[in-house]
């Protein structure tokens, strides 16, 4: 999820409601909302990810800069050094729970299989969202 500082909590929520509704999806089905390092402390982005029960994941703005997105953003490039927040972020794989099986498992060591964009972002007035489905991990 993208946000411009200072975004409302309550707009936020809006904008994942709508979205959720829009891929036929709950939260439940959510692993975790995703956003750019210098937005993770944004208390709106803070306080929707726990009023839902999800993990917060903040990724670097190189990292999120090798992603393979549809749709580029000039202004996300000039601020936060990204030419994409929220596709970009959906589309990593998130790192939310450790592997089940560590050690010397060469498949642990495999890339998971890609995420599939479901829904391409949406902006509302402060905010950016997209919405991955991402395959379960190979045991």
């Amino acid at each position: 999820m993208g946000a411009r500082p200072g975004v409302d909590t309550a707009e936020v929520l809006a904008l994942i409601d709508t979205a959720l509704r829009a891929v036929g999806a709950t939260g439940h089905t959510v692993l975790a909302l995703a956003t750019v390092t210098a937005r993770a402390g944004e208390p709106g982005l803070r306080a929707a990810a726990a009023r839902h029960g999800w993990p917060l994941l903040a990724h670097p703005p190189d990292l999120l800069a090798t992603v393979d997105v549809p749709h580029f953003s000039a202004a996300a490039r000039a601020a936060l050094g990204t030419p994409s927040v929220a596709e970009a972020a959906c589309l990593l794989p998130p790192r939310t729970r450790p592997h089940p099986n560590p050690g010397p498992n060469p498949a642990a060591s495999r890339r998971p299989p890609p995420a599939v964009l479901l829904l391409p972002k949406r902006t509302s007035a402060h905010a950016t969202i997209a919405i991955a489905r991402h395959p379960p991990a190979a045991p």
